[in-house]
């Protein structure tokens, strides 16, 4: 009997920390790692860099596996991207997916920290090539991490674009597009019953460069302005980040998620763009990113939803000289390819920049022993998991 009791007492232990181990996103602070470029530092060498800036949470956009390798052991936190052109094939063959989710993540855990895999990107709200698929490819991952046991430790995203919603000003009278909800509301539905967030990539720097008319830089910026009031809701917004992010809880309050948590997955802003690009500016991206650093080390929510802390993965670590578009999309890093600082908001680069701020550093507001006993858990438990 008194075995029973201590077999049954560690099988609630397990679970209980399972549920916590779930949340990819373990911070409030991330970045996400783009990598179409020629030029730019190898994977060991970001682990360096990253693990130098104090950044633990990473997002990538594939599986690459020589990034994953040199992950392995060294505390950072990853979730691993399936690209939009794997999802026709995963969504249509569930064997497929077992293979993709042992080769990619099962085979590397526990040594590396693989927390989520991010199912596409912006698949909805532009043009249908892949959405007819997603909800199948997020279903086939998730049973295959369910049947190999690490639904409890790797959690499934997907994030959109803001092209989803219809309307996002004020923030209360966002909605889904018509076009969006008959692929978005089965989504949800599914995300609601595993417990996965709405990811949203939210950038101010567009929302101001296609309004600039209606939009006070200064507001986009998070520095000192009269900002903006909701009508409907009489709450006040003092930035375009927390507007954005509580109209993305709007549109989920209207279609009956209300409950669901919002994570930024991508923001940031361009330090060079071209002649009609007029906000890309060293000067401005240096004080956006700075701000929003600030803006997420407070642990705040928004005026919406002031218990929900904000989360968010900044884009990106490097200028990507391959990523075609305009100037702007080659310039949103916050070091160059080199690993030196592209501007100062506070953290140290491989080598001396030119780049000189009057910015104060921002203190860094992580206990290093709260996060190195995570760590600790958090591996442990993927391993103890694996055994079952």
């Amino acid at each position: 009997m008194k075995s029973f009791g201590v077999h049954l007492f560690f099988l609630l232990l397990l679970a209980a920390i399972a549920s916590v181990t779930v949340q990819a996103f373990t911070g409030t602070y991330g970045i996400n790692y783009g990598r179409i470029a020629n030029n730019i530092l190898s994977p060991d060498e970001v682990v360096t860099l990253l693990r130098a800036a104090k950044i633990k949470n990473v997002r990538l956009y594939d599986f690459d596996h020589n990034v994953i390798k040199a992950f392995s052991g060294t505390g950072l936190e990853l979730v691993v991207g399936l690209p939009n052109e794997n999802l026709r094939d995963v969504s249509a063959n569930a064997d497929h997916a077992m293979d993709w989710v042992k080769d990619n993540v099962q085979a590397y855990l526990p040594g590396t920290q693989i927390r989520g895999i991010a199912i596409g990107n912006e698949v909805l709200g532009g043009s249908d090539e892949f959405s007819g698929f997603l909800l199948g490819a997020v279903k086939n991952v998730h049973n295959a991490l369910d049947k190999l046991k690490l639904s409890h430790v790797v959690q499934i995203t997907t994030a959109h674009s803001q092209a989803v919603f219809d309307d996002s000003f004020p923030p209360s009278s966002c909605v889904f597009k018509d076009n969006v909800v008959q692929y978005m509301k089965p989504l949800l539905e599914f995300f609601s019953q595993i417990g996965s967030p709405f990811c949203l990539n939210a950038y101010p720097f567009l929302a101001y460069m296609y309004n600039k008319d209606q939009i006070d830089i200064n507001y986009a910026l998070f520095l000192p302005t009269e900002g903006a009031d909701d009508p409907n809701t009489k709450l006040h917004y003092d930035n375009l980040l927390d507007a954005q992010i509580d109209a993305a809880y709007a549109a989920l309050e209207n279609a009956g998620f209300g409950k669901m948590e919002v994570i930024i997955t991508e923001t940031g802003w361009a330090s060079h763009g071209d002649e009609n690009e007029a906000a890309a500016t060293a000067s401005n991206a240096r004080t956006y990113n700075y701000n929003l650093r600030k803006r997420l080390a407070k642990m705040k929510g928004t005026p919406l939803r002031p218990k929900n802390v904000v989360k968010a993965y900044v884009f990106a670590i490097f200028n990507e000289n391959m990523k075609p578009g305009a100037t702007s999309e080659r310039n949103f890093g916050l070091f160059k390819p080199d690993g030196s600082i592209s501007y100062d908001i506070g953290f140290h680069g491989f080598e001396s920049s030119s780049a000189e701020s009057s910015l104060p550093p921002l203190k860094d507001i992580r206990a290093a022993g709260w996060i190195g006993s995570c760590s600790i858990i958090l591996t442990m438990t993927t391993a103890l998991l694996l055994q079952f």
